[in-house]
């Protein structure tokens, strides 16, 4: 029992609960989850999905740890940093014509039928549509409350055009392709913020913040005055 104290006041055991709205098949997340599960075994993860404001309200809520949003949300009683970013893509029918393309552009998305996702990054990429293409242009939106994983199976099966993070390309879907979306500049990138609040005692959140910091030694300073 008190080996169990020791461990779990070290943050070495215990549990704890992290926001998400990407996916996490491949990219950072996925890497920093991985890195944390193998340096601290014995703490448990536990994964909680939603939209920016109500991860943000989780946080502020004290419901959940840490949060990986992909929004700047200014908080005065929470702590934040800059992690990474991710190139958003969209999947779409393998035999879809923009699927012989080797990039996308956001005026190739003008006449096309587009799944949105009400979960996770959805109203991010509502703002980024609309700010790329424009409130007039005629592009006719599906939305759906559903996880990742259905909505890709409805592109497979030649409902729409999804877009998404690069996160989500480890996934394999049959009939399913994915390419970058790109702007005048190159492809376009969402930027992700780690948030938590000051005030938060969870023994196991140090430790997590401390393998962010090795990931991302240009944050160290951030973290160090968290």
């Amino acid at each position: 029992m008190v080996s169990r104290l020791k461990t779990r006041s070290r943050g070495e055991s215990g549990r704890l609960t992290i926001g998400v709205h990407a996916s996490l098949s491949a990219g950072n997340l996925r890497a920093t989850l991985v890195e944390h599960r193998r340096a601290f075994p014995d703490v448990e993860i536990h994964l909680v999905d939603g939209s920016s404001e109500h991860l943000i309200s989780d946080v502020a809520n004290s419901a959940i740890d840490v949060a990986f949003v992909a929004e700047n949300y200014p908080a005065r009683d929470d702590k934040s940093l800059s992690v990474w970013s991710e190139r958003v893509v969209v999947a779409l029918p393998e035999d879809h014509p923009l699927a012989s393309r080797d990039v996308v552009h956001w005026s190739d998305l003008r006449h096309e039928v587009l799944v949105l996702p009400q979960r996770g990054p959805g109203p991010e990429f509502l703002k980024l549509l609309v700010s790329k293409v424009g409130h007039s242009d005629p592009c006719r939106l599906l939305r759906h409350d559903v996880g990742l994983d259905r909505l890709l199976t409805l592109v497979g099966a030649g409902w729409g055009i999804l877009l998404a993070l690069e996160g989500a390309t480890g996934a394999v879907y049959p009939g399913v392709a994915y390419r970058e979306v790109h702007d005048m500049d190159g492809p376009t990138r969402l930027a992700f913020r780690a948030y938590w609040r000051q005030a938060n005692c969870n023994p196991s959140l140090p430790p997590f913040l401390a393998i962010l910091r090795e990931r991302y030694p240009d944050l160290s300073g951030a973290l160090a005055s968290g």
